[in-house]
């Protein structure tokens, strides 16, 4: 089961857990809620229905795979840096990991940053224009596939840009969430 918590602003090393003091862990609900992420735990070692089933749900139609560790991601120490910009997307970010492990740090409607641990059988979904970054752990490896409707697209849109239309509608879907 994915673990989320606030993190606190020491940021001297990415790849640590960065716990407040005391710790304040996040509930998948309130996760949910308070940012949108959705989260699906995946069998890996089996057929997936359900899997199968999301994707065609959701208009997955390309996936593909990334490997990220020094030795395997060509522009390493640039590519890492890129990822852990906080930016947004146009589109949803869903992500499956598969080998490995990492952090996604997305931003909650109080602007604290929520640090969402992943693990093998962790897929995490990122609504469009929600603030976010990713990082390896200190493990310096991570092995996930990347799911798109259409062709991919991987532009960021580094903060800040809260006037895209993407924003916006992601900002009204959080309120009605908080609402009910």
């Amino acid at each position: 089961m994915v673990c989320a918590w606030l993190m606190n602003d020491d940021l001297a090393d990415q790849r640590l857990e960065h716990h407040r003091s005391p710790p304040v862990f996040v509930p998948l609900d309130k996760l949910f809620k308070t940012t949108g992420v959705e989260y699906f735990k995946v069998n890996l070692d089996s057929q997936n229905p359900e899997l199968e089933e999301l994707k065609n749900k959701r208009g997955y139609s390309y996936e593909d795979e990334i490997l990220i560790s020094p030795t395997q991601l060509p522009n390493y120490e640039e590519k890492i840096k890129i990822f852990f910009h906080e930016h947004l997307h146009t589109d949803e970010e869903i992500r499956l990991v598969l080998e490995g492990s990492g952090y996604f740090d997305v931003r909650d409607m109080e602007e604290n940053w929520v640090r969402i641990e992943v693990k093998p059988g962790d897929l995490l979904i990122l609504p469009a224009g929600i603030y976010h970054r990713f990082t390896l752990d200190t493990n310096n490896f991570v092995r996930a596939k990347r799911y798109f409707v259409g062709e991919p697209v991987w532009t960021p849109h580094n903060r800040p840009c809260d006037e895209m239309e993407c924003r916006k509608s992601y900002l009204e879907r959080l309120k009605k969430n908080l609402e009910e």
